[in-house]
């Protein structure tokens, strides 16, 4: 079912390609927004298992992002999702690269009541890789606004390259940066979305996510992807320390498949 793949436009890719992200509607069924609702659940009830969460209810992270990174590795349902070639194909066509491979997924909640906004950042920084291209697939699995964390994104932002990450507890403001001054906040796209819906964004995009004021939890899969070839830069990350590699190696192997 997943291996049915999305007819991706070329308007899409074109407009990926010009503004470092793109939104797909309709990228899962209702049958499959189900599916992957009851196994995100299930997910984030496990205990010691080989996904990590990466903060505990009442820490401050907590309020920004209840995360779990590599659902994948504990559920079979989230990995037939995780894996599927329908999402990596896309990504592959936006991208143009020659083939793509999984870094790693993450399940992103945004909790209700007590909830911050995601400040504004860019991925690419946190990320142990040598060379740009990487690129996220954000599917929301709950109708996404304002008033429940849905998205902002600059367009064209991801041509900003050099910049440090962002602690997203307690943020500098990204657009003070020298190297992000001729970037205008005021023309970021606010990013709603239907439930099934996603989007697909560079790791250079500046982007942001609104807090939860709703009573229920705003559930999101993210899940990044790589050019097959890119290279790790040896920095410290959750998903590469312990592996070996060795920096300027092909980040490549059982637990980075390729996947398009």
């Amino acid at each position: 079912m997943l291996d049915n793949l999305k007819t991706i436009t070329d308007e899409q890719v074109q407009y990926y390609r010009e503004n470092g992200f793109v939104q797909i509607d309709n990228m899962l069924s209702e049958e499959e927004l189900e599916e992957l609702r009851s196994y995100l659940d299930e997910t984030m009830m496990v205990q010691d298992g080989r996904s990590t969460q990466t903060a505990a209810s009442g820490d401050l992270y907590y309020r920004v992002l209840n995360q779990r990174v590599n659902t994948w590795r504990d559920h079979g349902g989230m990995a037939r999702f995780v894996l599927s070639r329908r999402f990596a194909e896309a990504a592959r066509q936006l991208t143009g690269a020659n083939g793509i491979r999984l870094f790693h997924d993450h399940a992103l909640l945004k909790m209700p009541q007590d909830s911050k906004a995601t400040p504004w950042h860019q991925d690419f920084p946190y990320w142990p890789m040598n060379e740009s291209g990487a690129l996220s697939i954000w599917i929301a699995l709950d109708d996404v606004d304002e008033n429940n964390g849905c998205m902002m994104m600059v367009p064209k932002s991801q041509k900003i390259k050099n910049l440090k990450t962002i602690d997203l507890v307690d943020p500098k403001d990204i657009f003070a940066d020298d190297g992000a001054k001729e970037v205008d906040r005021n023309t970021a796209a606010v990013v709603r979305m239907k439930a099934g819906s996603c989007t697909f964004h560079d790791g250079l995009t500046f982007h942001y996510a609104h807090a939860n004021n709703t009573d229920k939890p705003r559930r999101a899969l993210a899940i990044i992807y790589m050019p097959d070839g890119t290279t790790f830069n040896g920095a410290n990350h959750l998903c590469t320390d312990g592996s070996g590699f060795l920096k300027g190696q092909v980040i490549a192997g059982g637990l980075f498949p390729r996947l398009a």
